[in-house]
């Protein structure tokens, strides 16, 4: 599946996912060199004509998300003064996306639209995205954004393994409406574990709603972090009654001691995307699986590439 006059260029935070994207559509990967100077500052260099050329930069902003933002508005800026026709950032995984809104009585800046407008000042002309952290980011961009979901390449994997008595569990209050959806898919029970985060990173579970006895309890989040709502939602769930817990979580954040938490925990899977590549460390832990979302991401760059419509791939 070739699409003419698409140009793509990667940086270096997922090299192989931009390759198995690029396999997809049948565009090799442009000859971008991003580099550092010696004193560490960032360098791009592309190597090819990109004049008149509609160039996706494929880009996550995950751990070392500060060096992984700059690349990305280094490239963007880049294209933009080699004559790009358009420029679209593919940003797997968007950092920076927790801080979306003010607290009550909270001096905190709103780092998500920050980095909305720092992308769109660079000189994208719109972005596609996978799952957010929350939907009403998109409106933070000056720009056509595009936030697709993982929920087809999840839903595939579990209509797969379709457990019994299988009950989907929302980790928290955030995730209720994407754990709704994919219940209603997999025609499943539906729960949701109430907890209270006294400081971020730190939560306290407080409540079950919902029947999870004698039932294997699936977890539907957009990502795992430092894994701590996680594990303490799943042994929760045990002490409940659950006969199993599994989680999907489409980012692999895994931060701090995040494996030694899943590896100790009463999860009995953790299936994530490859939105962001995994560490030695997470790949070597037997209970961590991950999916290949390339071909939706890159049916999503096509359908852009050529003007069809990016909404109708998640018509059920």
């Amino acid at each position: 599946m070739t699409v003419e006059n698409m140009m793509l260029l990667t940086g270096n935070s997922n090299g192989q996912l931009a390759s198995r994207i690029a396999n997809y559509l049948g565009v090799p990967i442009g000859n971008a060199a991003v580099g550092r100077f010696s004193d560490g500052e960032i360098s791009v260099e592309i190597g090819e004509n990109i004049r008149n050329m509609d160039v996706f930069i494929i880009q996550s902003t995950s751990k070392p998300t500060n060096s992984n933002l700059m690349e990305l508005l280094i490239m963007i800026d880049a294209a933009r003064r080699s004559s790009a026709a358009r420029i679209t950032s593919v940003i797997p995984y968007l950092g920076y996306a927790r801080q979306d809104r003010r607290p009550r009585n909270s001096r905190v800046p709103i780092t998500a639209k920050l980095v909305a407008s720092l992308i769109d000042r660079a000189g994208a002309d719109r972005v596609l995205t996978m799952d957010l952290h929350a939907d009403q980011i998109q409106g933070f961009f000056d720009i056509p954004t595009d936030n697709i979901y993982a929920r087809p390449t999840i839903v595939g994997d579990l209509w797969k393994l379709r457990p019994k008595n299988l009950t989907i569990v929302s980790p928290d209050v955030g995730s209720v409406v994407r754990s709704r959806s994919i219940a209603e898919q997999m025609e499943a029970q539906f729960a949701i574990v109430d907890k209270r985060r006294p400081r971020p990173n730190v939560a306290e579970v407080m409540n079950v709603i919902g029947d999870i006895e004698n039932r294997t309890c699936v977890f539907i989040d957009d990502m795992v972090d430092t894994a701590n709502t996680l594990c303490q939602a799943a042994d929760a769930l045990v002490k409940r009654g659950a006969l199993a817990v599994k989680a999907y979580c489409t980012h692999p954040v895994l931060s701090g001691v995040a494996i030694e938490r899943i590896e100790n925990s009463a999860i009995d899977e953790l299936v994530v995307c490859n939105t962001i590549k995994l560490t030695k460390k997470a790949r070597k832990c037997n209970k961590i699986r991950q999916l290949d979302v390339s071909q939706l991401i890159g049916e999503a760059m096509r359908r852009i590439a050529v003007g069809d419509s990016v909404s109708s791939i998640f018509v059920d």
